[in-house]
């Protein structure tokens, strides 16, 4: 598999979009994940990214997008978000990309008035229309699993359901290794994803709450998951996802060191 970050790495620290990105080659990344909203840049921007990429050799793997909307109640904002959705599409047709990271929203007002069967259908038939969308363009959706009470997606379980139900080939899943430890999700657990996972992030955490560390700053145990997806054949990236780092100043030395980590996990357990 190919070492890649998220860019927002770079863009949390203030650092421009074609300085991250030719730190990223420098470093020696193999790919890049591009978080950014269509609607929020312009052509400009739009031509910036993929420019640079190309020109440091640097494939974009992923686009990434939240769309918590996609599951709201009012059809309108439903509406809104597929549309929005179908931009960050052809935003990754644009970037020659693999895949779109879809963030799926939570359940509302606590299950309690909303039957939350309710909105996983929603969901599942929203899900249907992108993905009848996205393998128009010759790309897939990859949905992220989120280690929230009320995150729709939030253990294995319940990611191979909504996918069956879904039933769309243009629609997997991403594995997130930092969120399945803090879901209580067992490294095993991971074989339900055979054929379903196109995507990896990486990152550590406290064990306790969300915060995506360099690999080695936390508690992941990650040699049981990481032999558990090397089982799965995953023709893709993992993907450094660091958020916030504590000296902003020095995120170049942040990303260095979950670069070294974590090539260095991948080169132990046989994924590059």
């Amino acid at each position: 598999m190919h070492l890649g970050l998220i860019n927002s790495a770079w863009e949390q620290a203030g650092r421009d979009t074609a300085w991250g990105i030719a730190k990223t080659a420098e470093i020696g990344f193999d790919t890049i994940d591009i978080f950014t909203d269509p609607l929020s840049i312009d052509e400009a921007e739009r031509r910036l990214i993929k420019t640079e990429c190309d020109s440091h050799g640097l494939p974009v793997v992923s686009v990434c997008c939240v769309a918590v909307g996609l599951i709201d109640f009012n059809p309108s904002v439903q509406e809104f978000h597929i549309e929005r959705t179908r931009a960050f599409l052809d935003l990754v047709k644009e970037f020659e990309a693999k895949n779109l990271l879809l963030v799926l929203g939570e359940y509302i007002w606590n299950r309690e008035v909303i039957p939350p069967e309710v909105q996983w259908q929603t969901a599942v038939e929203n899900c249907r229309r992108l993905a009848d969308y996205a393998a128009s363009l010759g790309v897939e959706i990859a949905l992220e699993l989120e280690p929230f009470p009320l995150s729709l997606l939030n253990n294995v379980e319940r990611m191979t359901a909504f996918i069956d139900d879904v039933d769309h080939e243009a629609l997997r899943a991403n594995i997130d290794v930092s969120h399945l430890l803090l879901a209580g999700v067992a490294p095993e657990e991971l074989r339900l994803l055979k054929d379903k996972a196109i995507h990896v992030h990486i990152s550590d955490c406290d064990g306790k709450v969300h915060g995506d560390l360099p690999p080695g700053r936390g508690v992941v145990e990650f040699g049981p998951y990481l032999d558990e997806i090397r089982e799965l054949q995953i023709d893709g990236a993992i993907s450094i996802e660091l958020e916030y780092s504590p000296e902003p100043d020095r995120i170049e030395e942040w990303v260095r060191e979950a670069y070294d980590s974590t090539a260095k996990l991948m080169a132990e357990y046989g994924l590059r």
